[in-house]
C-alpha cells in the first residue's frame, strides 16, 4: 500500500462504514416493521381458522370438508427487542393450526 493515499483511503472507507451503517439502520427498521406485520397476520390466521373450527364444530362435523387432515404449525417468530422504538415485547412464537389435503402432504 502507498503510503500517499492512507489518508484518502480512510476518507472513503469511514464514508463507507458510514453508508453501511445507515443501510444497516434502514434494514433493521424494516425487518421490524415486517415482523410486527407478520406477527398481527399470524394472529388474524390463527382467529380466523379457530372460528372456521368453532363453525365445523357446531355443524357436528368433525372431519375437513375437503377430506384433508387437520393438524399444526409452529410459526416462530422472534424475540427481540429494539431499543430504538422503545423496546416493544413480543411473544416468541405461535401455534397455527392448518388443513393440508393429501397432495401437499
Amino acid at each position: 500500500m502507498d503510503p500517499r493515499y492512507t489518508g484518502e483511503i480512510l476518507k472513503h472507507l469511514e464514508k463507507q462504514n458510514e453508508l453501511l451503517t445507515s443501510a444497516y439502520n434502514s434494514m433493521s427498521h424494516e425487518l421490524h416493521k415486517l415482523q410486527v406485520e407478520e406477527e398481527m397476520l399470524m394472529r388474524k390466521f390463527y382467529d380466523l381458522m379457530a372460528a372456521q373450527g368453532l363453525s365445523k364444530k357446531k355443524e357436528g362435523s368433525n372431519n375437513v370438508s375437503d377430506g384433508g387432515r387437520t393438524g399444526q404449525s409452529t410459526a416462530s417468530l422472534p424475540n427481540t427487542v429494539d431499543i430504538s422504538d422503545g423496546g416493544i415485547d413480543r411473544h416468541p412464537s405461535a401455534v397455527v393450526p392448518f388443513t393440508a389435503t393429501d397432495e401437499q402432504m
